[in-house]
């Protein structure tokens, strides 16, 4: 069993997010201890991005702090590795096509198995576009985690056959963010992902509080939150450390 499916053998998973670097490296990888100790069953990692078109303003400004700081694509490596010198919590990627290419795929992938990446999300690579990428990955073992929109509609069943790792379905149009009304039925893409496939569902985008967190465990095999961790981070800076432990708490408690 992949790490990946190790996230969800013991109920309803919480993933969290996390962009590299902001405000360092070090506190990163404190952080992401933070987060694995308040219940987090899995994590993605933030490769820091210029124009990170998925996301709303919130990690636009935790990717641009974590620029400034100096996070490279190899110091991000770096950091997984130092992870799992302690740690066997699964851990995906999420970044955007541009510094993998620019990487080099066969490279950007065998450094990923080699510092203990399980998988990856690219939010700006559309599912027929994978193509070279995707050979690269399932060659050295990375699941490429394929999303799910409330548009997808007929592609829905093609994208969920081919899925690997989990389907991460995305709750609302638009970029991410914490926002206060989810209304697509996502129990209807929820179930027909798995009239085709057992691959695990989370659910993320706009997810924020215990409220929310409980609604989708229901219906999904998890949930994702993002923006309100990396809000948590951009208020109290290097000393987030604590206030993230408590957050995660409340929401791992309410998802039952």
């Amino acid at each position: 069993m992949s790490r990946i499916r190790n996230a969800f053998k013991n109920g309803k998973a919480f993933i969290a997010y996390i962009t590299a670097g902001d405000p360092s490296l070090e506190k990163t990888e404190e952080f992401i201890f933070e987060l694995e100790r308040a219940g987090a069953d899995l994590i993605e990692i933030g490769i820091p991005f210029s124009d990170p078109v998925a996301e709303g303003e919130v990690i636009q400004a935790a990717n641009v702090r974590a620029l400034k700081s100096g996070t490279s694509v190899h110091g991000v490596f770096e950091l997984v590795r130092s992870i799992r010198q302690k740690s066997e919590i699964p851990l995906v990627f999420l970044t955007y096509l541009n510094p993998v290419f620019h990487y080099g795929y066969e490279k950007f992938f065998a450094k990923s198995a080699e510092v203990g990446i399980d998988g990856i999300i690219i939010p700006d690579m559309p599912f027929e576009e994978q193509g070279e990428l995707k050979d690269e990955a399932e060659r050295h073992g990375i699941d490429i985690v394929s999303l799910i929109a409330p548009t997808s509609d007929e592609r829905i069943e093609k994208i969920t056959k081919a899925s690997k790792g989990f389907l991460y379905i995305v709750s609302s149009m638009g970029v991410t963010g914490v926002r206060s009304e989810i209304s697509t039925d996502v129990e209807a893409i929820v179930k027909a992902t798995k009239a085709v496939s057992n691959t695990p569902t989370a659910v993320g985008f706009g997810i924020s509080t215990p409220e929310q967190a409980a609604r989708f465990a229901k219906v999904a095999d998890g949930i994702i939150v993002g923006s309100a961790i990396v809000r948590i981070i951009e208020k109290h800076e290097a000393s987030a450390g604590q206030h993230i432990y408590e957050y995660v708490k409340s929401i791992k408690s309410a998802m039952g």
